[in-house]
């Protein structure tokens, strides 16, 4: 004889165990991302020190703002700035709160996203090469072979972080010109922020 089970009563269902945590009890939201802020404000060969420590201080692979306002310094420190905020895989946003020219438009080109105001202002140029030590023939021959290969290569660097035809870059870099943010951004390397429109983050946030 086949016996059939009986149905639980109410009081017996409630009493069981259910499975923890409850299916769809974990949101699946990301948690979210510290952040930060820095600035690269001045002379960058004056402020290396204090510029490469910033960088280094943030956590790796995180997300965080760098405001620029910087008319450049050795092309070596912006070279450097550029790799660490690439190697260590930081996702910046990058203002140009002021002026960002020069050897400081590649720690710019470096960040994940870009923003700029109709009031900024970015100076591209050769690379100039001056030394106040007396530097005989041959050292004045090298450092001009030496500078021509580096043009080169922080030409096509650019290219690359940009992602901007090099046509373009060519027309801006020789002899130089002034490019302001509305230009800048409308080459599509960059977006426009609103000195009036709330804080950067709302704007962005806005955009997205």
């Amino acid at each position: 004889m086949i016996r059939q089970k009986q149905k639980p009563s109410a009081d017996e269902d409630a009493s069981r165990l259910k499975p923890y945590p409850l299916p769809g009890a974990w949101s699946s939201k990301r948690p979210k991302e510290p952040e930060w802020e820095i600035g690269i404000f001045g002379d960058l060969t004056d402020k290396q020190v204090e510029l490469f420590q910033q960088l280094m201080e943030v956590p790796r692979n995180s997300r965080g703002t760098i405001f620029f306002d910087s008319g450049g310094g050795s092309i070596y420190c912006g070279l450097a700035l550029a790799s660490v905020i690439k190697l260590r895989g930081l996702r910046a946003i990058g203002v140009v709160a002021g002026e960002c020219s020069s050897a400081t438009i590649l720690p710019f080109a470096a960040c994940e996203e870009r923003y700029v105001t109709a009031h900024s202002t970015l100076l591209f140029h050769p690379i100039r090469w001056h030394s106040d030590e007396e530097v005989r023939l041959e050292e004045a021959a090298e450092w001009a072979r030496h500078f021509k290969l580096l043009e080169e290569d922080m030409d096509a660097l650019l290219v690359r972080l940009l992602k901007i035809s090099p046509e373009k870059l060519q027309a801006w870099t020789r002899p130089g010109k002034f490019v302001s943010g509305t230009e800048f951004a409308a080459e599509g390397l960059a977006k426009m922020l609103d000195l009036f429109g709330g804080d950067v983050w709302e704007q962005i946030r806005k955009m997205s």
